[in-house]
């Protein structure tokens, strides 16, 4: 069975992708679909504190932060993440290292 997009329940603004996150990903396909899951509000591995703030943020505006593996097989907290970001004004969504914030 194949599941249909969501509809996008935020605007990204401008999308930008830091030269680390796109070549740790292999390329902008996998930060396509992190975008994608960001967008839809999957917010990925955040902690439940963080995915509150989110969802607080879509109803009331604010920063959005969305953070997804690279090899989902890893257990959480190991190995190289990806985090999205669109700014509380939506006027941008940066895909990016941690170590790039």
């Amino acid at each position: 069975m194949t599941s249909l997009p969501r509809k996008p329940l935020l605007p990204t603004g401008r999308v930008y992708f830091t030269p680390g996150a796109e070549e740790a990903a292999g390329g902008i396909a996998f930060l396509l679909g992190c975008l994608s899951r960001h967008q839809s509000g999957d917010w990925g591995e955040v902690c439940p504190d963080d995915a509150a703030m989110n969802d607080d943020a879509l109803r009331h505006g604010g920063r959005i932060l969305s953070v997804y593996p690279l090899d989902p097989a890893r257990p959480q907290g190991e190995g190289t993440r990806i985090w999205v970001i669109t700014e509380a004004d939506r006027s941008a969504t940066t895909c990016l290292l941690p170590e790039e914030y």
